[in-house]
């Protein structure tokens, strides 16, 4: 898919290398007359861009199967498919999100799949189809902790490599992360973004045991 040439314009932003749109600009607004995402996905959040810059640092191989849960408008979900020309699909409880993440990808010239689900309802059979499983910010009430953690234990039971996640350093995403360190390989460290803006939080890493 190739990608636009986006029109100057103020509320248009660029960070690791993928096209952004402030929540003001003409198409988001125009987009929120129709859409009304419930479920925090109505901006491109902190924690997407310290999951871009870790995966600057870190990468996933080229052409990895990438599922992103909680994806929102998929900033994080854009830059993986731009970056490293993964098939990625973007995974979220609220399905109002996802004419929001259509025109990032277009913007950016890649297509994301999408999926409205719970963390909870992913069978082991579909988590197999997956290389890597990313998400930002997808811990943020004390009900999401089980679910998360369940999904990562399945997830690693059905062939995933790699399950990140970045957070600006909630207790309830500690209590995610010491829940699968009973389980799993845990790589909690403190990290932060250069672009937009600085931005400081966690980023957790878990892969299997052997």
């Amino acid at each position: 898919m190739p990608k636009l040439e986006p029109m100057p314009d103020d509320n248009m932003y660029q960070a690791y290398g993928i096209y952004l749109l402030e929540s003001k600009h003409r198409l988001i607004k125009r987009l929120k007359k129709n859409f009304q995402p419930s479920v925090h996905g109505h901006k491109a959040w902190n924690a997407s861009f310290l999951l871009m810059d870790y995966l600057q640092t870190n990468p996933i191989a080229k052409k990895s199967r990438v599922l992103e849960v909680g994806c929102g408008w998929g900033p994080a979900a854009v830059y993986a498919a731009t970056r490293f020309n993964a098939k990625v699909t973007g995974l979220d409880i609220d399905r109002e999100v996802f004419p929001f993440l259509d025109v990032l990808a277009e913007l950016n010239g890649v297509k994301i799949d999408s999926m409205v689900r719970r963390f909870e309802t992913l069978k082991g059979k579909e988590l197999a189809k997956f290389d890597v499983i990313i998400g930002s910010d997808v811990c943020f009430w004390d009900s999401m902790v089980t679910p998360l953690t369940q999904l990562v234990n399945r997830s690693m039971k059905n062939g995933v490599k790699r399950f990140i996640v970045t957070d600006p350093g909630r207790p309830t995403f500690y209590e995610f992360c010491d829940l699968a360190r009973q389980k799993h390989n845990v790589e909690l460290m403190e990290w932060y973004s250069t672009e937009p803006n600085h931005f400081t939080g966690e980023v957790v890493e878990i892969t299997p045991r052997n």
